[in-house]
């Protein structure tokens, strides 16, 4: 089983917000040619990448975990300051899971697999189109 790593979503509202986000991202990089590469910059290098391959970033929205973007890979980096960083690398797809939920934290976590949510499977694709302000409120009141 994969490692995972778990992360707050700063500036997003919404996981709509996070796809619009990704989809301009990719459009910036396509239109000035740079590679056509998600990636998450991040100060912390993991140490345990072998354990991270098939693995997944989930993103705590709102105070919950709310969906996941498949890793691709890690590129440690010293940026133009002398600071070392990393890329994490993901698929742009971002899959909605089941809510759960999560206090804020600096940086990233480990998440091992047994605590991981569950995908949204294709039962749950009426959770998936509800508008994102009422999936909040059912969430709050503790019923997603």
């Amino acid at each position: 089983m994969s490692l995972n790593i778990v992360k707050l979503c700063v500036g997003c509202d919404s996981v709509e917000d996070l796809e619009a986000w990704i989809a301009h991202r990719l459009t910036e990089k396509r239109l000035v040619g740079e590679r056509e590469i998600h990636w998450h910059v991040t100060r912390m290098v993991p140490t345990r990448q072998d354990e991270l391959r098939d693995g997944s970033l989930y993103w705590v929205i709102k105070g919950n975990i709310q969906c996941r973007q498949k890793l691709i890979g890690i590129e440690p980096f010293t940026d133009g300051e002398g600071i070392s960083r990393c890329r994490i690398l993901l698929e742009p797809e971002v899959v909605r899971t089941q809510w759960v939920p999560r206090k804020a934290f600096q940086g990233w976590r480990y998440f091992k697999p047994e605590d991981v949510p569950a995908d949204l499977g294709a039962g749950d694709e009426s959770i998936a189109q509800m508008p994102a302000t009422l999936r909040a409120e059912l969430a709050e009141l503790g019923l997603l």
